[in-house]
């Protein structure tokens, strides 16, 4: 047998891959449309959590896209105080095998992959469900995805006002401060929830509270605005859906496991079903669904993290490392 060999690529890696915004959007979209063709795999999610002590779990996820023919498994854990010893609340790691074969191909530190592909996803379900001309993005967490949020959806919108809102003053203040210098444009921190999203016409949730607590009122929310709400614990008040003329989600498979997630309560009590929700952003992507019919309608996208992004991403970075020289070839056998 000839030797085996698989790339590593290491957090400072995947700095030197510089992956545009343009190349990050289009991995996750072609993932989507992929989906929205019937040629994924996505198998539920798992979560491991280890010690109630500890603050945090692992999430593992897995998934095939049969057009990269590539299969994959991220193990992520989400940790609420990491904070407080200098490290990102998610770190994670992505492995990527040949699906012919089951041959290891890749390990790659996904930790700013998570970012980008959750930022890339809130960004293309805007892309397809915001409203006409979006003014006022508010934004509630400034945790790692947050930044490719904004950045992201500003790359597609060029808004005129950006507020930002997060639990710990000194966070919000650096995370607006970064995003001022990157984006070439003044970005408010907001003192209150109520300031951050009333009125705004793309308002994204990405919170990071120890358990669930209603802090997002429904009548902040405008007719025709588009609310993405994916913190882990729930924040929304009940009525949220009732005002609501389409909920859009990425995977509903994923919707129905583990304890976390806005629209919770909804689906463990029926509220939300299959049926009541307009469908997948992967039928949207590939042409089977229409995204926003009418600037008057008011919509809702769940996301919850789909092993096809992370894969697609990976499988992107994997291809641009080889043509780039950059990364380490590790032997296998």
């Amino acid at each position: 047998m000839e030797p085996i060999f698989i790339r590593y690529l290491s957090g400072p890696d995947i700095d030197a891959l510089a992956m545009t915004d343009v190349e990050i959007l289009e991995a996750i979209e072609t993932s989507l449309r992929a989906q929205g063709e019937d040629q994924t795999v996505i198998e539920p999610r798992m979560h491991l959590r280890p010690d109630a002590a500890f603050h945090g779990h692992f999430n593992v996820l897995r998934g095939y896209i049969a057009p990269m023919g590539v299969a994959g498994i991220k193990i992520v854990g989400d940790y609420e105080y990491n904070y407080q010893q200098g490290l990102p609340s998610e770190m994670a790691l992505l492995n990527l095998m040949d699906a012919r074969t089951g041959m290891p191909r890749a390990i790659l530190n996904a930790t700013a992959i998570t970012d980008m592909r959750t930022g890339a996803m809130t960004a293309i379900g805007a892309k397809y469900l915001a409203p006409p001309r979006p003014r006022i993005l508010g934004h509630i967490g400034a945790r790692g995805t947050a930044y490719w949020n904004v950045r992201l959806l500003d790359g597609l919108f060029d808004f005129e006002e950006i507020r930002v809102h997060s639990r710990r003053p000194e966070s919000r203040q650096a995370f607006a401060d970064r995003l001022t210098r990157d984006l070439g444009k003044p970005v408010t921190v907001a003192d209150t929830w109520q300031a951050c999203l009333d009125g705004a016409d793309i308002l994204v949730e990405a919170s990071r509270l120890p358990a669930p607590q209603p802090l997002f009122k429904t009548q902040w929310i405008k007719p025709g605005a588009l609310v993405v709400p994916y913190g882990t614990m729930s924040t929304v008040e009940d009525d949220i859906t009732d005002i609501m003329a389409k909920i859009v989600v990425d995977d509903w498979g994923q919707c129905l496991i583990g304890p976390y997630g806005c629209l919770r309560r909804h689906v463990d009590s029926g509220k939300i079903t299959r049926d009541t929700i307009h469908g997948e952003l992967g039928d949207i992507c590939a042409g089977k669904l229409p995204g926003r019919e009418d600037a008057a309608e008011t919509i809702l996208f769940w996301h919850r993290g789909l092993s096809t992004s992370d894969i697609a991403l990976g499988y992107a970075m994997l291809d641009k490392a080889g043509r780039l020289g950059i990364g380490r070839k590790l032997p296998y056998a």
